[in-house]
């Protein structure tokens, strides 16, 4: 076994709303005055082979991704379990970081990978896909199908204005159906609109959808709202942001290990801010899949 003195640094060129190069190459040079042997990749294939290898070998201090919420996701999905991973934020929302206190400067992750301490955290997991955050299914995820159709490079807020106007102007709201028992997953719950489950409490514009949500308690938080309409949604917005949504007759509420999302209709479901696929699908959480380094003071 060699001594833990090995980063991969993982950069997605895309992320956010600009380029984030200064900030990694401020990091590098801090890093390597500590002594860390480094390896800077954009390639996501090369990352999860070097970062793999160098996990087994019992040489990585960490994989640090370069990016924001969906890089996360996607790293913890292309590596082992246990393998160290921590953040530099470079998305647009950067929940995961801003959750775990992590900071966003190339000082701050410094401190945390040569000081910081390891956690784990559970994710989910949606048709085979590992999520961190959350499962978006309906309205939300058909902005983010749109959003990520037309992208072709760093994306910014305004990128969501024109797709988030079509939807409203456009969208249906099909019936989604909740199977959540966990002896018996073929018995329906009444039928939603709107539908999230959380692994923890993050969601973009900080909605307090699901703020009791931990993510060590092997469990997803399951918020939904029955009415269908644009009017319902802002309704359903404005007890969000006052934190009086779970008192509503037509919210739906539950903590669970699994549940099976289906429709008749062909509805999108999104993934920590990416795309995920359509429906049915099958979710469950993965206790501790996650391991992550935090400041120590976190």
């Amino acid at each position: 076994m060699c001594e833990k003195e090995k980063i991969v640094i993982s950069v997605n060129p895309i992320a956010g709303a600009r380029s984030a190069q200064p900030r990694v190459e401020r990091l590098v040079d801090l890093l390597g005055r500590q002594g860390f042997r480094l390896e800077v990749l954009t390639n996501l294939d090369q990352v999860a082979e070097q970062a793999n290898r160098w996990h087994a070998e019992g040489c990585l201090k960490a994989l640090v991704g370069v990016g924001g919420d969906g890089t996360a996701a996607e790293l913890v999905n292309r590596t082992t379990v246990g393998l160290p991973l921590t953040m530099l934020p470079a998305g647009n929302e950067n929940l995961l970081a801003r959750y775990l206190e992590l900071g966003s400067s190339p000082e701050d992750i410094c401190r945390t990978v040569a000081d910081g301490r390891l956690v784990r955290l559970d994710v989910g997991k949606a048709n085979g896909r590992l999520f961190l955050l959350m499962l978006g299914c309906g309205f939300d995820a058909e902005v983010v199908r749109r959003v990520h159709g037309r992208r072709k490079g760093h994306i910014r807020s305004r990128n969501y204005f024109k797709p988030i106007l079509d939807t409203a102007c456009s969208y249906r709201y099909p019936e989604l159906h909740l199977h959540y028992d966990d002896d018996d997953m073929k018995s329906p719950r009444p039928a939603v609109r709107w539908l999230f489950a959380f692994n923890l409490p993050c969601y973009g514009g900080r909605l307090p959808l699901a703020p009791q949500a931990v993510g060590t308690d092997g469990q997803l938080d399951i918020c939904a709202f029955r009415r269908g309409s644009l009017l319902s949604g802002l309704r359903y917005a404005a007890a969000v942001y006052l934190r009086r949504h779970q008192r509503m007759a037509d919210c739906t509420t539950a903590r669970v290990r699994r549940v099976r999302i289906t429709s008749d209709a062909e509805v999108p479901y999104q993934l920590d801010g990416d795309p995920g696929g359509f429906l049915p699908v099958e979710v469950e959480v993965v206790p501790q899949r996650l391991a992550i380094l935090v400041p120590k003071e976190a």
